[in-house]
């Protein structure tokens, strides 16, 4: 389904599809990736993050090299907060405008009314990304944080239940009326999209767990985020299994072959909330795990998200996506499903050489092995930031020459 544009105005505008909030999405995940330097390069002894006083004393006394790449974190942070909230209050307006028109009525009809969780999923991140801020510009944060945890679980709790709706009307139609899911275009991981806003939602319920002091607000932590982030693989499950069967039987949906590595950003997600609670574990429960055990997780979970971007990468080579959803003139909301991936090996690696060889103890930090590694989970993330804009100037830009946008459903 094309569909039309007016003569004039971006593809964004002009063809609307709620999958444009993963245009806000991808840049929340950069930001993501710049904390990144910061959490494993500056010291925050006594604290399992750094924050604004942590980071003032790197810029006051240590290294020129350590400097510069502090001051080039906290740069990226603020752009791509400011990229972030611009994008999502686009969307929520242009979602306003979309819900008056004939093809939001149709979308609730179709197998694309999944696409509305992007919805939550950008929400939930935003606030992640919100935290992220106040950690790194806000002095004397750490001082109140306490009286911030509560505030965020509600807040998280709201996109939730959101999310939880939106899931409910859906599987309520399609479950309730028979023929109301279509199997032929059950041929990609679109489906998936509920289990990431959920994952998201879960991954922030679990902030609290790893940073808090208090025992109640680390318990509750810990069993929200679980909720969450258990159903997120129920669904997860469910839909994967099921669209895997139809993309054997009737190939790949071409516009959405960016959904085969969807479980890349999911696993990093889900790695994160489980490293999260383990930390909880160990804080307020005295519950204690090896380093070991964490680099097997982390492992596994980079093979499976190797295995999907390999897979992902292979099917839209094949279909030659890249050169005309990316490199071309062709345009597809979806396509900004291609960041997240990146994005989120780029974070994973991090976690990876930081929590996994180096707590292990395999790879020292600092050394030329830990720089080796390192550089490719840098790599990723500049390649995102090229494909960010890349895409931004394709679907943003207002040009009465660009193509009509093509939703991934």
């Amino acid at each position: 389904m094309t569909k039309s544009r007016s003569a004039t105005g971006a593809a964004a505008d002009q063809s609307y599809s709620p999958l444009y909030f993963l245009a806000s999405l991808g840049a929340g995940g950069l930001v993501v990736t710049f904390f990144m330097y910061l959490m494993f390069w500056v010291p925050h002894p006594g604290r399992p993050v750094p924050v604004f006083e942590d980071i003032m004393a790197v810029l006051a006394k240590d290294s020129l090299p350590l400097k510069g790449a502090v001051m080039v974190a906290m740069l990226g942070i603020a752009v791509f907060v400011v990229l972030n909230v611009k994008l999502l209050l686009w969307n929520f307006a242009a979602l306003s405008r979309f819900k008056k028109t004939d093809a939001y009525t149709t979308l609730r009809k179709t197998n694309g009314e999944t696409t509305l969780l992007a919805g939550p999923l950008a929400t939930a991140m935003s606030i992640n990304g919100g935290f992220i801020v106040g950690l790194v510009f806000v002095p004397q944060l750490w001082s109140v944080v306490e009286y911030l945890f509560p505030a965020a679980i509600a807040a998280f709790l709201i996109v939730g239940i959101w999310a939880f709706r939106l899931i409910g009307n859906f599987l309520g139609r399609v479950l309730a009326e028979g023929g109301a899911f279509d199997m032929t275009a059950h041929n990609s991981f679109a489906q998936l999209l509920p289990a990431f806003a959920l994952s998201m939602v879960a991954v922030g319920l679990s902030a609290p767990a790893a940073m808090s002091a208090n025992t109640l607000v680390v318990g509750l932590s810990l069993v929200l985020s679980t909720f969450f982030g258990v159903t997120a693989m129920l669904y997860a499950a469910y839909a994967s299994v099921t669209a895997f069967s139809s993309m054997l039987m009737h190939g790949t949906a071409r516009e959405a072959g960016p959904t085969l590595m969807v479980i890349v950003p999911l696993l990093t997600v889900l790695g994160i909330m489980m490293l999260r609670q383990n930390h909880g574990l160990h804080a307020a429960f005295d519950v204690h795990g090896t380093p070991a055990e964490t680099l097997i997780m982390l492992a596994r979970i980079l093979t499976i998200q190797i295995v999907f971007s390999l897979l992902g990468l292979l099917v839209m080579s094949r279909q030659k996506y890249f050169a005309d959803y990316v490199f071309g003139d062709k345009l597809s909301p979806g396509s900004y499903a291609l960041v997240c991936p990146g994005v989120a090996l780029s974070v994973m690696l991090h976690f990876f050489i930081n929590k996994g060889l180096v707590g292990t103890q395999i790879v020292d930090k600092f050394s030329l092995a830990y720089w080796a590694l390192t550089a490719l989970a840098l790599t990723f993330q500049w390649a995102m930031i090229a494909l960010v804009l890349r895409l931004n100037r394709q679907h943003f830009r207002d040009s009465a020459t660009a193509a009509a946008a093509v939703p991934a459903e």
